[in-house]
């Protein structure tokens, strides 16, 4: 048979016993066996179909026009990309300290990969180094690497990656699309509703990245010398990227509906493990793959940005890239306070219906309320007169809803599943103070000053936490302009500690920060049990994150070219393109998280 493959569509010639040809479409569904093919022929009366064994999803996916300069065939998906273009900045940072950088085995590609040839984009990795704009054969070619200087290379790398990436991201956005979205085994075992609140519009999603990428490809095809990409950002992402939004914000929805088939719909959870093991997929999930969109406009931002830090100043290539940069932070901050809005309102909703008042009803439920930090802590009983360690009742046990607005004191019920409130104070009003440890008795407390409680009183409470780590995470919530021990990168201080995320984390509690590898994140507080405060330095988000998963950043010419970046795009972000620019846009300067 023959297969045409076209960004939407398959067409195939099915060959009967007869040999009378019969041309069928088949909408984005190729499967990679023979079999799986053979039983969607069935579902199109095709049961005497002979098809050479030619599958979509074991081809690789190339840029759309195979005379561009850059025609290349792309080895890896976005997630493998991703993962080792953010090992590569923790290698390279490590060799910037002057430590060794060990191989990991289990971050590296396999070795058995046969080389890809020259031209190629490649992922950068111990093994297999992902191929430069340098070392494109039509570069390696021409004159271009002896005229232009290596601060101009240095661009071109980072426009090339951007471009390179996108092919990448575009790959995987089809898999899911062909492999899952239109995989008919799936798709019968979910109803509608399922299916939307599984895959929402990635269709719009996937179409916006195609034409992002072929605007791309023209303009590498027009020069191989790349003149500018951030202009072609700022259109896609002012024209076509508000997909991302409707697709991140049903991400809560997409998560608990993803929980709740994968228990109850036995054949759905067949379906997918059975999909999860095919060769084109490499061992990743099916959620690394419905993460992809909220995953990949983070990380667009972050390649502009990266661009913004290089770019000459007062350029044209500055203005593009400053107004590129303010609408992916857009994007990304309306994704994130969706996401945020539908999540909180949920979590309160949760919260009030575990609440008794005995005293004076306080509401809960607020657009302008959420939750910081909830948890048992013990309070010590009686005057600090009566106290004596020898007191089996010295301590006892309250827990704390702490919200942005407002604070809880409240004890649980004798079945444990109700909380009766016993005080409450606006968190404008509360003042804490830190204690020494005096035995293991007295050991992690702290006072809370309530100065004017739901009777309007002044009042004091003296807590003890499990841990010290525990203590300073309380304190640092309940009081959040207290001072901290290390002052943030917007204090503009000569030097501060710098730490960089060498493993991933997620956040378990609501004061903890999500952090990626490669994050760079100023330090803030540190605990001598394991944790830290911190600053994210491309999005001020802070924080509590383990301390096992950073490593501290020894040169402190390193951290200082952290620090004047990050103040280069906090004054574009405050300035706006350079005065005189042509189609200047001015976008407030927003928080992201």
């Amino acid at each position: 048979g023959t297969l045409t493959l076209t960004p939407t569509m398959a067409t195939c010639s099915l060959f009967y016993s007869s040999n009378t040809p019969t041309e069928t479409n088949i909408q984005g569904s190729l499967y990679s066996t023979p079999h799986d093919f053979n039983v969607y022929c069935r579902t199109l009366h095709s049961t005497k179909a002979v098809f050479q064994a030619v599958w979509m999803l074991s081809l690789p996916i190339c840029f759309k026009k195979k005379n561009s300069p850059c025609h290349c065939t792309l080895a890896f998906l976005y997630q493998e990309y991703r993962d080792t273009s953010k090992q590569q900045e923790i290698d390279l940072r490590r060799q910037r300290d002057g430590l060794t950088v060990k191989a990991e085995a289990s971050g590296g590609l396999s070795s058995s990969m046969s080389s890809p040839p020259v031209g190629q984009l490649q992922l950068r990795n111990s093994i297999n180094p992902m191929s430069l704009w340098q070392n494109l054969a039509i570069v390696q070619n021409s004159s271009l690497l002896n005229e232009l200087s290596q601060k101009e290379i240095i661009m071109q790398e980072a426009m090339f990656e951007l471009v390179s990436s996108e092919a990448s991201y575009y790959k995987s956005l089809e898999i899911l699309e062909t492999t899952f979205l239109h995989n008919p085994v799936l798709s019968n075992t979910l109803s509608n509703s399922d299916m939307h609140f599984l895959f929402s519009n990635i269709k719009e999603v996937v179409k916006a990245s195609e034409s992002f990428l072929i605007d791309l490809e023209n303009r590498i095809e027009q020069s191989i010398l790349i003149s500018d990409v951030c202009d072609i950002v700022h259109q896609h992402a002012t024209e076509h990227f508000h997909v991302f939004n409707t697709y991140v914000v049903n991400q809560v929805y997409q998560e608990k509906t993803y929980r709740r088939i994968l228990q109850e719909n036995v054949a759905f959870r067949d379906a997918i493990t059975s999909l999860e093991k095919l060769p084109c997929l490499r061992g990743l999930s099916f959620t690394s793959f419905l993460i992809l969109p909220f995953q990949r406009i983070v990380r667009l931002k972050l390649l502009v940005q990266n661009i913004l830090k290089k770019v000459e100043e007062n350029s044209e290539r500055e203005t593009n890239a400053i107004k590129a940069h303010k609408e992916l932070e857009q994007i990304v901050k309306d994704c994130n306070e969706g996401v945020r809005k539908m999540s909180r309102t949920e979590e309160l909703i949760s919260i009030e219906k575990t609440l008794e008042f005995k005293c004076k009803s306080v509401p809960i439920i607020s657009h302008s309320r959420w939750l910081l930090k909830k948890g048992e802590v013990q309070q010590m009983s009686g005057p600090k007169s009566t106290r004596t360690i020898r007191s089996r009742k010295l301590y006892q046990p309250v827990y704390l809803f702490l919200f942005n607005n407002l604070l809880l004191i409240t004890k649980r019920n004798s079945s444990g599943d109700k909380f009766q409130v016993l005080d409450s104070c606006t968190r404008a009003m509360l003042r804490t103070e830190d204690q020494e440890d005096q035995g293991q008795q007295l050991a992690n407390i702290f006072n809370l000053k309530l100065l004017e409680n739901q009777e309007e009183r002044q009042v004091s409470y003296m807590l003890k936490t499990t841990s010290m780590s525990d203590k300073h995470r309380w304190i640092c919530a309940l009081t959040p302009h207290r001072r901290t021990r290390f002052m943030s990168t917007s204090a503009h201080q000569p030097d501060s500690p710098q730490v960089q995320c060498i493993q991933s984390y997620t956040a378990q509690e609501p004061d903890e920060l999500s952090v990626e590898m490669a994050d760079v994140l100023n330090i803030l507080e540190r605990t001598d049990d394991g944790w830290m405060m911190g600053e994210r330095l491309h999005d001020s988000e802070r924080g509590w994150f383990p301390t096992r998963v950073v490593e501290e950043i020894q040169n402190k010419e390193v951290r200082a070219q952290n620090r004047k970046e990050v103040l280069r795009i906090q004054q574009n972000k405050i300035d706006g393109p350079p005065s005189g620019s042509r189609n200047c846009v001015q976008i407030p300067f927003i928080i992201k998280q």
